[in-house]
């Protein structure tokens, strides 16, 4: 079963750290999710306007933020507005995700996204408050117990918060 690990990074230089050691322990940029509130004002951005979702999604390409190459280096990376939750930058598998089915549960504000991602209602909560607060959730994709056991230790090691994991559900988009 695939599984999912997650941890908070306090600040964006930690967030960068994380990246960096998961890309160097071998993990795919398409493994790697994060997901941190987006505080740029709306001039540092050139927002696309268009819905993924009929929940109201939008998806904007990101221009002239200031995000370092670790984190250029993930896929899919971009501004995503959900409705009455907030501006968020997201790259990864969960870019894909929040902007698509996962969204329907933003009626529960970031905390119903997360949960709809397979993040436990009580994780997800903590989380929420978390990015608001200016953290970053990072998530990796892994395949194996070697995979979870290599992504928790590296967590460890950068000093992330609230580490855990969990199976992943199936979003289709």
């Amino acid at each position: 079963m695939n599984r999912a690990v997650f941890c908070i990074a306090p600040d964006m230089e930690q967030a960068e750290d994380i990246v960096s050691r998961l890309k160097t322990a071998g993990f795919s940029n398409n493994d790697i999710s994060v997901l941190f509130a987006d505080k740029t004002s709306t001039k540092d951005f050139a927002h696309e306007k268009h819905t993924k979702a009929p929940e109201g999604a939008t998806i904007g390409g990101v221009a002239g933020i200031s995000i370092g190459a670790v984190l250029g280096w993930l896929a899919g990376i971009g501004s995503l507005a959900i409705p009455g939750v907030g501006p968020f930058i997201a790259a990864g598998p969960i870019m894909a995700a929040l902007s698509g089915a996962a969204v329907g549960a933003a009626a529960g504000g970031l905390a119903g996204a997360l949960i709809g991602l397979g993040i436990p209602e009580y994780e997800a909560k903590r989380y929420e408050g978390k990015i608001h607060g200016g953290s970053a959730l990072i998530s990796v994709h892994a395949e194996n117990s070697d995979d979870i056991s290599r992504a928790k230790d590296i967590f460890e090691q950068a000093h992330a918060e609230d580490i855990s994991s969990t199976a992943e559900s199936d979003v289709s988009v």
